[in-house]
């Protein structure tokens, strides 16, 4: 999910708590351990800093994303919001790990996917079935918003578990149809990938067979249709290519597949799920006139 997704993930996750007769330090203690929780994984964008050798995309949403980092994450959390507001509550960890969790879980259902079981395997876990930015989530969190401060008769607390519930359902019924849609097609094809469109309930499946990669639009009232057919230059020696650029090696391993460009002027590769407009934002090429790698 993108970062304003998981920080109204950790203010809705602090708005389901009960905080009747709370402290303040303790109170403090919540929403921090909320807010940074559902941001914390994403501490790996710095790696942008020191990264020569284009590893990067293995790098973000790799090991801090990783579901054997959460209560190492939360213990860390519980340290900070002692040794600031000197609160020592088991609830702070607890709190610490649901954010966590939250965070990890709902980045496998985005194409991007997360190595969620790293260190013991770098393959890349996704799902397709949310888009990336979820209007329909920042729709049903500003909704619960409106109804807390219209209705405050209702236990804000309640409200919120009302929100939580409603988002459960979203990504459910979202999950469910996707997975419908991927079923559909799977013996059409070698290799299949899908991608949440932003609208509701519209997906787009990506399909490899042989050097040819299909990518459809699809929703589950209608059979696929295909806007994009897309040539891949599969016999392509690309040894040339991981030697100029290392970033095309790391694309290679990070996607389920890739389309492989092979031309007069270049020779590259990138990730058809990310294909728009005639060009994928994942791509990795050099020229070859020998200028240089992008």
């Amino acid at each position: 999910m993108d970062t304003v997704t998981h920080t109204l993930f950790g203010i809705v996750l602090y708005r389901a708590i009960n905080k009747v007769e709370m402290t303040p330090s303790l109170k403090r203690s919540f929403l921090f351990t909320s807010l940074v929780g559902s941001q914390s994984p994403d501490i790996d964008v710095i790696s942008q800093l020191w990264d020569t050798q284009g590893m990067y995309q293995m790098w973000h949403r790799g090991i801090t994303h990783s579901i054997f980092m959460v209560p190492i994450w939360a213990m860390l959390l519980s340290l900070i919001c002692f040794l600031i507001w000197r609160t020592k509550d088991k609830r702070i960890f607890f709190l610490g790990v649901l954010a966590v969790f939250i965070h990890d879980t709902s980045d496998i259902f985005n194409a991007w996917g997360t190595g969620y079981f790293e260190p013991f395997t770098h393959a890349r876990l996704t799902f397709g079935t949310i888009p990336i930015l979820d209007l329909t989530i920042w729709a049903i969190i500003l909704g619960g918003l409106i109804f807390a401060r219209v209705r405050k008769h209702i236990a804000s607390h309640k409200v919120f578990k009302g929100v939580w519930c409603l988002i459960t359902a979203h990504i459910i019924i979202q999950s469910v149809q996707g997975y419908a849609i991927y079923q559909s097609v799977d013996d059409r094809y070698e290799q299949v990938a899908l991608s949440a469109e932003f609208a509701p309930w519209n997906y787009q499946v990506i399909g490899k067979h042989g050097d040819m990669v299909e990518i459809s639009n699809a929703t589950v009232w209608s059979e696929p249709e295909v806007v994009y057919t897309l040539p891949s230059a599969t016999k392509a020696n690309l040894d040339e290519l991981f030697e100029k650029n290392p970033a095309a090696r790391t694309l290679r391993q990070w996607s389920p597949f890739v389309v492989i460009v092979d031309d007069d002027k270049q020779l590259g590769i990138y990730d058809p799920r990310f294909y728009r407009n005639g060009q994928s934002f994942l791509f990795e090429y050099i020229e070859k006139n020998n200028k240089g790698a992008n």
